[in-house]
């Protein structure tokens, strides 16, 4: 059975737990309001698409892409998305909490967060090279041989790296202006 293509949908307050997305590669879709808690998104592919005041707590994104999404306001706790497909893989957050949520060995680079939650977020092993975490809580989360070179914490808070146990060089000032 062929996957679907579905491109330029809204879908609104819908209710993904127990009646899941039907699989399918989805391009250019709006996903506002919606409830994936518990629930499975694994071998999807989302493309050029974003998610606006959804739930993901606890969802499965195994083999799942993510290319050029947005995730902006959202509730993603315990997302291991470590084990997503990285092919293609970018995406960014804006307003997000995002505690508990795995990062392990991803490479992001360019990856921006901002005004997150990143409490407990596991960070092991990534490569947040030029990465901005702009005003985000970063209490408790693990750096440990990350690669962090020009990412920028200028804003961030509450975050512990230790400079010999993750690769670092300088930070990128943000633009004034």
């Amino acid at each position: 059975m062929d996957n679907l293509f579905i491109a330029d949908k809204t879908y609104k307050g819908q209710d993904f737990r127990k009646n899941r997305l039907p699989k399918g590669e989805y391009e250019n879709c709006i996903f506002e309001h919606c409830d994936f808690t518990d629930g499975y998104l694994d071998n999807q592919n989302f493309t050029e698409c974003e998610f606006i005041e959804c739930n993901f707590s606890n969802t499965n994104v195994v083999h799942t892409i993510f290319n050029a999404v947005l995730f902006s306001q959202c509730k993603i706790l315990g997302v291991k998305f470590n084990e997503c497909n990285e092919f293609l893989m970018s995406f960014n957050f804006k307003h997000c909490t995002l505690n508990f949520s795995s990062f392990y060995k991803m490479k992001l680079t360019k990856i921006t967060f901002k005004h997150c939650k990143l409490i407990d977020v596991d960070f092991t092993g990534a490569d947040l090279t030029q990465a901005v975490f702009e005003a985000c809580d970063l209490e408790k989360a693990v750096f440990y041989n990350t690669l962090l070179e020009k990412a920028d914490f200028s804003t961030a808070y509450n975050y512990k790296i230790d400079p010999e146990q993750n690769k670092m060089k300088r930070h990128v000032s943000p633009k004034k202006g």
